[in-house]
């Protein structure tokens, strides 16, 4: 009887990502909402990138940061947003066995990448504001290189963990993830086994991810107030702030989310896929557009990059 009900995660050849529960009719608008979304995404990341490369302005360890976190958000919502997108019009929704392994191990790893780059940010702007005279010193391009590189290869080691961990399970008869991702939570809850292991390994794993990279940026950010406040000049204070409030808008949109999306318990599964979509689609979106409104650097870069092209033209 077992052996009918349950199959070993070699003998599953697909599955099926639920998706969001609405009407049929409502498929359209969520579809073209998911477009408008990524087409944001890749209009606004690849922009950044483009100015970042371009202008030799924004030479500075704080543009390297940014340029590669434009490249982590174009990449982990990339592999989310077409599949997302296709299964509107598909009435199967399956994804393969293989398919699912990737998009759980490529956003796991863009993912947490993106949460230490942001930790390395917030100690480029502490050193930046607290020790201006050696800033040069302290973030030097190979410190900013290997910063830039650990946080990618924190992604891949946390993402191989997950990945295995979730996909040496075995799986029951049911195919159908109530979700429109593979996520670690919604496949495992497809699982015959015993899952306390599991979920005890998993929290233990998210908080050495989190908590070191919420402490440094937390940290960070107390000595940034604490020597912002000093500054006897109005002015000075304002500009000191505005370097960081970007950065500060990013951290708290992704963050926010992530918390919200674990937080949640299971049987609100809903709640769990806005979380989802606020930090997979939502926060890459918004990314561009907080730097580039807060940040005078490259907002001054993009002018002078389209009068170049309208003078070619």
């Amino acid at each position: 009887m077992g052996d009918r009900e349950t199959s070993n995660h070699s003998d599953m050849t697909d599955f099926i990502l639920v998706g969001f529960r609405v009407s049929p009719e409502l498929h359209i608008l969520l579809f073209l909402l998911f477009l408008l979304v990524y087409a944001m995404i890749l209009l606004g990341n690849l922009g950044m990138m483009a100015i970042i490369m371009t202008d030799p302005r924004l030479n500075t360890p704080m543009y390297f940061f940014l340029g590669n976190l434009s490249f982590i958000d174009l990449f982990y919502s990339s592999v989310i947003a077409p599949k997302a997108m296709s299964n509107f019009w598909t009435e199967s929704k399956s994804i393969s066995f293989a398919g699912c392994v990737a998009q759980l191990f490529l956003f796991a790893l863009f993912i947490v990448a993106e949460g230490f780059l942001l930790a390395a940010m917030a100690y480029d702007r502490f050193i930046a504001i607290c020790n201006p005279l050696l800033y040069s010193v302290h973030m030097s391009t190979r410190l900013c290189t290997q910063l830039v590189a650990g946080s990618y290869f924190c992604g891949c080691i946390s993402s191989v963990l997950q990945t295995s961990m979730t996909f040496t399970l075995s799986f029951c008869a049911s195919r159908a993830i109530d979700h429109f991702y593979c996520d670690t939570r919604p496949v495992q809850r497809l699982s015959c086994n015993n899952l306390f292991v599991h979920k005890i390994v998993s929290f233990s794993l998210s908080s050495i991810i989190i908590l070191p990279t919420v402490i440094v940026i937390i940290v960070s950010y107390m000595y940034i107030v604490s020597t912002v406040l000093k500054i006897r000049s109005v002015e000075g204070r304002k500009k000191a702030f505005s370097t960081c409030s970007s950065h500060l808008g990013v951290v708290s949109v992704l963050y926010g989310a992530v918390f919200f999306m674990y937080l949640t318990p299971d049987r609100f599964p809903e709640l769990s896929k806005l979380a989802s979509l606020c930090f997979s689609l939502v926060t890459p979106m918004l990314n561009p557009l907080i730097y580039s409104l807060r940040n005078k650097d490259v907002r001054d870069a993009l002018s002078k990059l389209l009068e170049k092209k309208k003078f070619i033209l």
